[in-house]
């Protein structure tokens, strides 16, 4: 970890020196015009090589697979680290490379509950990022500050923040100068041209500078960058810099923040509203849009055209993203509408909603018909206080409940669907779990009745039925995992637990509490887009499912499992979910997940729809209908 950050540092020493000893020098007119740029060009590969070899040795050196490089990238070397520390009992360290790793893999279970543990047992532990950014850190801080209403605090946070953007920006731009990786041919049989070399390699370059703005909004780990990241300094800036009666700051921020949105109707109210406050004392017009913000976004333009050129004469494929996406906005619900009510009636009209997201795909409905005249309603939506959210009881009868729970003692196995650790997500429970197809299986086998393997597929259709109409679909909801489970509090392991059975998450997104987001993008099962858990029993002490705010700490509805009882929610980010701890008895319930996308639909339960279409024929048994169970299944 030190070598590889003392090679990027000596790189970028060297690189800025010979930025800076030799210039680029313009080409000239006629025959042997081109030499004084080539020969800038040679000079400063000489500068390099005597600045990087003494320091660093050959190139060869510093070679690594890309798996290598992946893995730092993903911060692996701090899940040895943590092992390494805990063997030399230094927990706080053993904290520290823990929760460094665990920022750029939040959906890593094991390590989440580590965490806790360092907790319980070390006491008070302040945990510290060892890879964290500054320009980010400084930008959380500023956005607290700012939710507080702390607008001097926030102003020095979000200051120091875009102080160190640029700074990293510029550290972007002279890392992307490095060698490049040619993957359309091999380049040892590589024959191009001067030119079509030169254009070849730049281009990659040019792409790489280009993606700089991405790099640096992006927390490590992600794919997604924090939307909207750069102007969103600006945006904050203007209205703090107005609380704190700066009107020229204000109307400095306001104006940088429309060189990339000027089409803001709310920034443009604002930017008028403080010219009319300055107006008497200056002339606003003077007030200009800051320097860097100008600067680095009409060398972004630049690089776009180049790269679109390249695209349409040369034969690259580029498709220009949306850099700077207005769906990231200042979240100030806080703010309405005591922050304005002191100001006159024509004070800055600000944009004081929370976030807007983009538009879903489908027209978001509640209320439809629950099919079933026993199925008894309890609450919606707004009694949950959250967004696609049903409780329902009597969903199964009590009886029913019985014979499941005599279903899953026969058929679940330990670990079942987490690669058969029998404690995914908590050392203080055991996890066991089932599909609806090995429950089939084991009834054509005789080692559950299959009367009582066929009651744990129908009620799942019906639990999927409900949902489908309760939600006013409009297409098909097709099961997308189907999981019997049950989660067992360990004896003489239940003093003074302080983590979650299951922890706080969201189904279809990873869940980011620090950023306040949920990333849409692999390992989650971005496929899923409804949920629901039908519960079992009732006889177990603690075990209720919670919905949190995106913060996975404010409980903002809490649900006490019983026999029948159905909780159904959308699967995103907008629903933050967990399982408080199990601490006596067995908690047991059917795990549903669901999709729109008939792409993907769970394999075992369309295998699982063939037997039982098997089954329903005649009314015969396996025997009468002279199939192996074994080889159908």
């Amino acid at each position: 970890l030190r070598s590889r950050r003392e090679l990027r540092a000596a790189r970028l020493r060297c690189r800025r020196r010979c930025r800076g000893q030799v210039r680029l020098a313009a080409p000239g007119p006629g025959a042997g015009g081109d030499l004084p740029f080539f020969g800038s060009v040679l000079r400063r590969a000489g500068c390099l090589r005597s600045c990087e070899e003494p320091r660093l040795g050959a190139a060869s050196r510093h070679r690594a697979a890309e798996e290598v490089r992946a893995d730092f990238q993903r911060r692996v070397p701090y899940s040895y680290l943590q092992r390494a520390y805990i063997q030399l009992n230094k927990l706080e360290e053993a904290a520290n490379a823990a929760h460094t790793f665990f920022m750029a893999n939040p959906e890593h279970m094991e390590i989440q509950q580590d965490i806790e543990n360092y907790k319980t047992t070390a006491g008070k532990v302040s945990l510290i990022d060892r890879e964290a950014r500054q320009h980010m850190e400084d930008y959380s801080a500023g956005v607290r500050h700012y939710d507080k209403e702390e607008y001097e605090l926030a102003i020095d946070f979000l200051e120091r923040a875009l102080k160190g953007y640029y700074s990293e920006d510029e550290d972007c731009q002279i890392m992307c100068e490095g060698p490049q990786r040619f993957e359309e041919h091999e380049y040892l049989e590589y024959k191009a041209g001067l030119y079509e070399a030169i254009a070849d390699h730049y281009m990659q370059v040019l792409a790489c500078k280009h993606d700089c703005v991405r790099e640096l909004a992006t927390r490590s780990g992600r794919i997604s960058p924090i939307e909207n990241f750069l102007p969103l300094h600006y945006d904050y800036l203007q209205f703090a810099y107005y609380r704190v009666g700066d009107y020229i700051k204000a109307l400095e921020c306001a104006k940088s923040y429309l060189l990339f949105h000027p089409d803001d109707e709310d920034v443009l109210e604002n930017a008028g509203y403080y010219e009319g406050l300055l107006e008497g004392t200056m002339d606003p017009d003077t007030v200009k849009p800051r320097k860097e913000a100008k600067t680095l976004l009409r060398r972004h333009k630049l690089e776009s055209h180049l790269l679109q050129v390249a695209a349409a004469g040369l034969g690259y494929t580029y498709t220009e993203p949306n850099y700077w996406n207005r769906y990231g906005a200042r979240q100030d619900e806080h703010s309405v509408p005591s922050s304005i009510s002191s100001e006159p009636e024509d004070g800055p009209r600000l944009s004081l909603t929370k976030k807007p997201m983009p538009k879903p795909d489908r027209e978001l409905k509640e209320g439809g018909p629950l099919l079933y005249s026993d199925v008894k309603f309890v609450y919606n939506s707004q009694q949950l206080n959250g967004t696609q959210r049903v409780l329902l009881d009597n969903v199964i009868s009590e009886d029913q409940c019985r014979e499941l729970h005599r279903v899953a003692s026969g058929i679940m196995l330990a670990g079942d669907g987490y690669r058969g650790k029998t404690s995914p997500h908590t050392p203080n429970e055991r996890f066991e779990g089932a599909t609806v197809l090995k429950a089939l299986k084991y009834g054509y086998e005789g080692r559950v009745p299959l009367k009582s393997a066929r009651l744990f597929y129908d009620i799942s259709e019906k639990a999927r039925r409900i949902v489908e109409s309760y939600f006013m679909l409009n297409s098909t909801l097709y099961f997308s995992y189907t999981h019997l489970v049950c989660r067992t509090a360990l004896s003489g392991q239940q003093e003074r637990r302080n983590d979650l059975s299951h922890p706080i998450h969201a189904d279809n997104c990873l869940l980011d509490p620090e950023a306040n987001e949920c990333w849409k993008e692999p390992p989650a099962y971005t496929f899923r887009d409804y949920s629901a858990l039908l519960y079992m029993n009732a006889d177990f002490e603690g075990g209720e499912f919670i919905f949190t705010e995106m913060d996975a700490k404010t409980v903002t509805a809490s649900i006490k499992p019983k026999c029948g009882r159905m909780i159904s929610f959308s699967s995103g980010g907008e629903n933050p979910h967990g399982v408080k701890a199990v601490t006596k008895g067995q908690r047991c319930a059917v795990a549903l997940w669901f999709t729109l996308d008939p792409l993907y639909r769970e394999l075992e339960r369309i295998q699982a729809d063939e037997v039982i279409a098997m089954l329903d024929q005649e009314h015969l048994g396996p025997s009468e209908m002279n199939i192996n169970p074994k080889d159908e299944l």
